[in-house]
């Protein structure tokens, strides 16, 4: 297995990096790839140091696996070149994700989906991941018809530059801006660019890919994507109108044996998912499991997830996971 991490000196390449050697992925051959700035650094690798190299040299190596996470200007004008060498590309930016012949995969989900030929795989938007994965086992015992998600998205969603302004904020310190407000003791109704329509392009991905991920139109989503000053973490606060009714203890009941999802749900202990708790873990927490008592057969629930690990480099990973135990490369 040669594998190739495009975007490695990156916030998520590093988590990336973290999660392969958490899972024992097996490696035989490893190429930490970035832009030609960062080319010749050494990055450690369970206790062996790898040169930095880049992407041509990359291409030409033709691994089996190239994971990305460098942006969606790198990966539309390097995955077509890595797909064209024979590698897998795994590609963590929103560059493939809408595109009809590009499969939008969520391991626990959708893996199957998978084959041979699918040789550029989109990696979904970090809050899609985790409002899919508990939606999709109650999709299919009562069928959703409508989704409205309200988001509480980290400023690790943006990148080291918003970290950075949020940790000078608090110090009292002036900085570079990634954003056009303070985000200390502040909220932006503001998470990527505006579009057309009004909503912002983070608003319309959380409509479009739950769709495309569960195959199925049949139901439709609207969300308000909010920036909040916390350093990892997104949490969403999800209500979901059905077709069916339900019993609550058996929505808890199907989230908590679904895999890669727990349950945090006891009002009596102030037992509830929080970002502090989702912390550098892979699952996808969910509570504050109730009944939407306004109209029927609606329920409403409180999602949380580590951003940078179940929705980007774990997800990813486990893409990458499923590829090589299925010898679909």
């Amino acid at each position: 297995m040669k594998l190739a991490l495009v975007g490695a000196t990156g916030m998520v390449g590093e988590v990336m990096l973290k999660v392969l050697e958490e899972r024992n992925f097996p490696i035989d051959e490893l190429l930490l790839v970035a832009s030609e700035r960062s080319v010749g650094k050494e990055i450690a690798f369970k206790g062996k140091n790898y040169k930095v190299i880049g992407l041509e040299r990359a291409v030409a190596e033709r691994p089996n696996i190239a994971i990305f996470s460098a942006g969606g200007s790198t990966s539309l004008e390097w995955a077509p070149k890595f797909a064209a060498v024979g590698t897998t590309v795994i590609d963590n930016s929103s560059a493939w994700r809408m595109e009809a012949d590009k499969k939008l995969i969520v391991p626990e989900i959708n893996a199957h989906l998978l084959t041979k030929d699918d040789k550029i795989i989109a990696n979904p938007n970090c809050s899609t991941i985790q409002l899919v994965m508990a939606l999709a086992p109650l999709h299919k015992k009562y069928k959703m018809k409508r989704v409205v998600v309200s988001t509480y998205q980290s400023v690790s969603g943006t990148g080291v530059k918003a970290v950075q302004q949020m940790e000078n904020e608090m110090a009292g310190v002036k900085g570079e801006m990634a954003y056009p407000y303070p985000i200390h003791r502040n909220a932006l109704p503001h998470c990527d660019v505006f579009e057309p329509n009004g909503y912002t392009k983070e608003e319309m991905k959380l409509a479009r890919e739950p769709q495309k991920i569960l195959d199925d139109r049949t139901f439709s989503v609207t969300a308000t994507a909010v920036r909040i000053p916390t350093a990892g973490g997104h949490s969403e606060a999800v209500n979901v109108q059905f077709e069916n009714d339900f019993d609550l203890g058996d929505v808890r009941s199907i989230l908590h044996q679904t895999p890669g999802i727990t349950v945090q749900d006891n009002p009596d202990t102030n037992t509830y998912p929080m970002p502090i708790y989702a912390h550098d873990k892979d699952d996808v927490f969910v509570g504050r499991i109730r009944r939407d008592e306004t109209q029927p057969n609606t329920l409403n629930m409180w999602i949380v997830s580590d951003n940078l690990r179940k929705g980007a480099a774990t997800n990813a990973v486990q893409i990458a996971e499923y590829l090589a135990s299925n010898k679909l490369v």
